[in-house]
């Protein structure tokens, strides 16, 4: 069933762009967001398989700043500028193990990944934002950033903190120039990544998959719920918080995590 804000196009005349847009968590942010009444664009390093796409697609590494400039040269030209960014993308590409099993280049990844390229993409698309003197940025970030496992993802984890810290930072200029910024930090969540992390860590310990998220999950604290998020959970309080209804809300990092973080 959709609900109100969907049924009322509450962001009808609103273009949105969701990196990492093509599958998982900003697939179903960009669903939700187009169901809404926003003109949703997406971005990916690759071209995605399905062919019958329902969102405009533009390809850039984002990790590249080149190719950054050339995506907002593009969204500029072609849509006027944005009234909506989910800076979406970043994963696990470092190993684990601990401190001892990552390089330089393992950290240097996991920042550009993480991190840098959501604040070259900002950087880039903020003029034009601020001209507007309305807007929302939502930066998709991790339980990991406030509640790291050393074992699994520690470049990761130090990586969202960082973005925790600059979303935060970026929501106190912005606020008083009309502009919003939020983050959102999900738990495990059922996305082609984290089933590969799953599996992953089952076939090197011996266990079956739902074994390993089991194992996974206690290693993280429990999660009270007992399951992961679905992607389609995550979009729901993204496309709340870009909506009308959230107009008053700024600098706060939401965790959707179904209970995980043990604070009050």
């Amino acid at each position: 069933m959709e609900s109100n804000h969907n049924q009322y196009q509450d962001l009808a005349g609103k273009t949105a762009l969701v990196t990492g847009g093509t599958k998982g968590i900003g697939k179903a942010i960009a669903d939700k967001l187009s169901q809404a009444g926003a003109r949703v664009i997406i971005t990916a390093r690759q071209q995605p398989e399905e062919t019958n796409l329902a969102h405009h697609f533009i390809e850039a590494d984002l990790t590249q700043p080149q190719q950054v400039d050339q995506l907002a040269q593009a969204i500029h030209e072609t849509f006027g500028g944005l009234d909506i960014l989910i800076d979406n993308i970043g994963g696990v590409t470092a190993p684990g193990g601990g401190f001892s099993s990552l390089t330089d280049q393992d950290w240097e990844q996991e920042l550009q990944f993480n991190l840098l390229a959501t604040i070259r993409l900002d950087r880039a698309l903020l003029p034009r934002i601020l001209e507007k003197k309305s807007g929302v940025i939502i930066h998709i970030s991790s339980v990991a950033g406030v509640k790291p496992v050393w074992y699994h993802n520690l470049a990761y984890a130090v990586s969202k903190a960082g973005l925790n810290a600059y979303s935060k930072a970026l929501s106190n200029e912005l606020a008083p120039k009309g502009i919003r910024v939020l983050t959102v930090s999900p738990g495990a969540t059922n996305t082609p990544l984290m089933q590969g992390l799953v599996q992953n860590f089952a076939a090197t310990s011996g266990l079956s998959a739902e074994e390993a998220f089991q194992r996974m999950a206690a290693q993280a604290g429990g999660i009270p719920m007992g399951r992961m998020a679905e992607p389609e959970e995550v979009a729901s309080l993204v496309h709340f918080l870009v909506s009308p209804a959230a107009s008053y809300l700024t600098g706060a990092n939401y965790l959707i995590d179904g209970g995980t973080v043990p604070v009050v």
